[in-house]
């Protein structure tokens, strides 16, 4: 195979001008290419006003290859293509006695669960909260209603946080293995739309991801896995610095002495009783701020220029950020693009906000985290678990702040900027649901966050014209950014630093940022997990 990289082509070019391409940069008749894919496509729009070209990846076979590969040896843009297929690592034996247990079933359990079924270790996943369906109308009660169940939830149920989330799927993480396309073509298998595999920023949107979930869920169990919902983990059964097993709120124990912990960033009770037991975690910065809703449109023109609103280029997203003054870093977190504001809180009395599209991305506002970094050392020093305190208090307040209902306290840019309370909506109407009660923001967050973000509008605004538009609504607050916890495993084995067999992956244990991550940390631990089962029945008499 030889991949092709840097291939640009018109916006609007047939679809039969890719292959002709191919055919022109390789020097090579069309019937000397036997076949082609397209790895990425990507959009360039640094002359949004004259010219966007769509730029290609491309892997094909051909007559000759070496050949080809000689001849063009000058050319960096050619060369022999990479291996992206996916090989087990291990096979469980027939005679398998022990089986792991996974805990968690969001993007991080669900790949771990899966790769391990697949390599026939039929895994026990045990999530807390609810399958998928019933996860749904569960959050949406909250969302229409005002009535939270907090094992059922935008954070716990099949699926994780993920599922309520853009769906993105793409990541900064090094992935020499190329797991992630592992990740993208489990999901297309299992119903995603095929354009995952080659999109620059590929996303499914929540409808479509229940139904992705639920399949992929079915075919653990059709390999021999189990899942079992509203199985809540209360505590470890441990000896000789090994893990044993583990207790559900029922009082039910399961023994096994390997057990994936994928809890997400949200399981504050989990935490706390890892760290009672002993279970070495440490505290890790993580991000605080407000969720920022613009038109679409507006987004559209700035990036996309003549172009926005062209079908095939569809909503556009941004990224940004400023080092404010007093040393703060300020961006944007979790861009979702023709999306809404949704109510993500899983505790009672507390208020949290996160972004959420749907495949179509054709809502009428774009929205985004506008967050400022923290770090133990400096803003929340006490212990391992100070800023899980830290989260739970600028949540609460929250909640108070919007009227201790469940509506999310809301304020307009320029309202914010001047530090004045808002008292009426302008053209932006905010998407949040169950409602946004317009005030200061500005109790929200620490004095330094709310400093640091006001210096940070105005210069988004130069960045993107009519980003501090005065009518543009903040709403509060986004806290759970990501993990403030982690808990931490050796590099090699990938297992905990203190207790042996329990493998720490995803999200929550501070080791992803995101379904893709997540997926992909699924799946390495898997492959660790699965080694060691069979390196310790090798030594066993």
């Amino acid at each position: 195979m030889i991949r092709i990289t840097e291939l640009a082509l018109p916006l609007d070019h047939p679809a039969t001008d890719l292959r002709k391409a191919i055919v022109a940069r390789l020097k090579i008749r069309d019937e000397d290419l036997l076949d082609f894919t397209v790895f990425k496509r990507s959009y360039d729009a640094r002359k949004k006003n004259t010219e966007i070209t769509f730029v290609y990846i491309v892997d094909l076979s051909a007559r000759d290859e070496a050949h080809i590969l000689a001849r063009c040896a000058g050319d960096q843009h050619v060369r022999p293509a990479p291996d992206t297929s996916y090989h087990v690592v291990a096979q469980a034996p027939d005679n398998l006695s022990e089986r792991p247990i996974i805990i968690g079933f969001g993007p991080c359990g669900l790949f771990a669960a899966l790769t391990l079924a697949q390599m026939g270790f039929k895994p026990i996943v045990l999530e807390r909260g609810r399958d998928v369906r019933t996860r749904t109308k569960d959050t949406w009660a909250l969302w229409r209603k005002k009535e939270l169940t907090p094992e059922s939830n935008v954070q716990f149920g099949e699926g994780g946080a993920g599922l309520f989330s853009d769906g993105k799927l793409y990541s900064q993480v090094k992935d020499p293995k190329f797991y992630g396309r592992k990740v993208m073509h489990e999901f297309v298998r299992a119903g995603a739309p095929e354009e995952i595999m080659f999109v620059n920023k590929p996303h499914i949107g929540t409808f479509r991801l229940t139904g992705v979930v639920s399949t992929m869920r079915e075919e653990i169990r059709a390999l021999g896995g189990e899942v079992h919902f509203e199985s809540r983990v209360v505590d470890l059964l441990m000896s000789d610095g090994r893990i044993d097993g583990v207790v559900l709120a029922n009082g039910e124990e399961l023994r096994s002495r390997y057990v994936v912990l994928a809890l997400g960033h949200s399981s504050r009770d989990t935490v706390r009783m890892l760290h009672r037991r002993g279970v070495f975690v440490e505290a890790k910065p993580f991000a605080i701020g407000f969720r920022i809703e613009h038109p679409q449109s507006l987004i559209d023109k700035a990036r996309l220029g003549k172009y926005a609103g062209h079908p095939e280029l569809g909503a556009a997203d941004y990224k940004l950020v400023h080092h404010a003054k007093n040393g703060r870093a300020v961006y944007s977190f979790c861009m979702c693009p023709g999306g809404t504001v949704v109510a993500a809180t899983s505790e009672p009395g507390r208020v949290v906000t996160n972004g959420m599209s749907q495949y179509s991305r054709n809502e009428r506002n774009a929205n985004s985290g506008i967050v400022v970094g923290i770090s133990p050392e400096e803003d929340f020093p006490g212990g391992p678990l100070a800023g899980i305190e830290l989260q739970e208090a600028l949540e609460s307040q929250a909640y108070t702040l919007g009227g201790s209902d469940y509506c999310a306290p809301g304020q307009l840019v320029g309202d914010f900027v001047r530090g004045k309370p808002s008292q009426e909506l302008g053209e932006v109407q905010p998407s949040y649901k169950p409602g946004v009660r317009l005030g200061d923001l500005a109790p929200s967050l620490p004095a330094y966050a709310i400093e640091a973000i006001r210096e940070a509008l105005p210069e988004f605004g130069k960045q993107i014209r009519g980003f501090d538009r005065d009518d543009a609504v903040l709403t509060g607050v986004e806290t759970r950014t990501s993990s403030p916890v982690r808990i931490t495993r050796d590099h090699e084995s990938l297992q905990s630093v203190n207790l042996r067999g329990l493998y720490p992956a995803g999200e929550g244990a501070g080791y992803a940022g995101g379904i893709l991550s997540a997926g992909i940390d699924g799946i390495k631990v898997a492959e660790a997990l699965a080694k060691a089962m069979l390196a310790d029945l090798q030594e066993t008499p």
